[in-house]
């Protein structure tokens, strides 16, 4: 069984490690997708369209989504995957952080999807019906546990516990004003994941790593792919009586 047939499907971001495993399983259950990224990603399908989009150009964000709209149509779902960060986003810890970075990041960030999702919850209400999938984090929930940073190249991030804190609440209050129209926001929330630390090409120390999967019930870290499978329930007919709720998959990280 294909679980969206015929959907019509937005994902920012869509070229990053989530987000291209977002694509990938959204088109293998016959959805139409128009990935938005500003870096290609290349699939050879008559359902895949690329189309690029700067998210962080916040004076022309309206004005491009108009053109999205325009150019495809309003569609039955959007993913937001996009991870839009300042240059200086390794130094946005407690000892290093500087103001306008902080500010930036919101806004590049936070604003832009808080917007994003706005913008076409307004789209849909008109077709009375659609999904909204942010995404999340367990720092919505939780503050970083220091200790998994220690003897370590990694540190904790202050920028991103704020914008994924925003998100969460976001998510209900979009979900609380939208829902008289059949439009559904939810806030997909991964754990630690296999993957190169943001904003560096290095990968994930392996000191983090053993203390990330020893503070996780199931005592391994996730794959993108794990958290694909979840968006494509919210994104499905399947969870159609599910909004306002941040969805946490971590391997249980936030219950202990």
């Amino acid at each position: 069984m294909k679980y969206l047939e015929k959907k019509k499907i937005f994902v920012f971001g869509g070229s990053g490690l989530i987000g291209k495993s977002i694509v990938k399983t959204f088109l293998s259950n016959n959805a139409n997708v128009v990935n938005l990224d500003i870096k290609k990603l290349n699939i050879k399908q008559n359902k895949y369209k690329f189309f690029n989009f700067d998210i962080t150009n916040l004076k022309n964000l309206e004005t491009e989504l108009n053109i999205l709209i325009k150019k495809f149509g309003i569609p039955d779902v959007i993913v937001n995957a996009s991870y839009p960060r300042t240059k200086d986003w390794p130094l946005n810890n407690f000892k290093k952080i500087k103001l306008n970075s902080l500010q930036k990041n919101v806004d590049i960030f936070l604003i832009s999807s808080a917007w994003i999702s706005k913008f076409f919850a307004d789209k849909m209400s008109s077709k009375k019906r659609g999904s909204i999938i942010l995404l999340g984090s367990i720092y919505s929930k939780l503050g970083q546990n220091l200790d998994n940073y220690k003897g370590t190249n990694m540190s904790e991030n202050y920028s991103y516990s704020i914008i994924k804190g925003g998100l969460d609440n976001a998510t209900r209050q979009l979900a609380s004003y939208y829902g008289r129209f059949n439009v559904r926001i939810n806030n997909l929330c991964p754990g630690g994941l296999k993957s190169h630390v943001a904003g560096l090409s290095s990968k994930q120390n392996l000191k983090f790593i053993e203390k990330f999967k020893n503070k996780t019930p199931l005592k391994r870290l996730g794959n993108s792919k794990e958290v694909a499978n979840v968006a494509l329930f919210l994104a499905s007919n399947l969870s159609s009586y599910i909004t306002g709720q941040s969805i946490y998959v971590d391997g249980g990280y936030t219950i202990i």
